[in-house]
């Protein structure tokens, strides 16, 4: 039986990822501190940053458990049919 192929992440997407991810919040962070608005203005809004972060850290622990559990769901499938082929001998003939 072959191994399936199995997507990695190379450490140079990974170090894309945190970067991206870091630049994106500071410079949201310094959009915020540099605002000509009221101080309860740019609470607000960092509120609504920390808000915006935290659900899309969620979002992608909940795509990627998702993501999981359909590939545990393909490998039980797959040894179940491979456990029915293994066992079907076409030939037999049933009196």
């Amino acid at each position: 039986m072959t191994k399936p192929i199995q997507p990695s992440t190379t450490a140079a997407y990974y170090a894309q990822a945190v970067l991206s991810f870091a630049l994106s919040l500071t410079a949201m962070g310094l959009a915020l501190i540099y605002t000509p608005a009221p101080g309860w203005v740019r609470a607000f809004l960092t509120l609504g940053l920390l808000y915006v972060v935290t659900s899309t850290i969620t979002l992608s622990k909940v795509i990627r458990d998702r993501q999981e559990m359909s590939e545990v769901t393909n490998r039980v499938d797959q040894a179940r049919l491979d456990k029915l082929l293994a066992e079907h001998d076409p030939f037999k003939v049933d009196a």
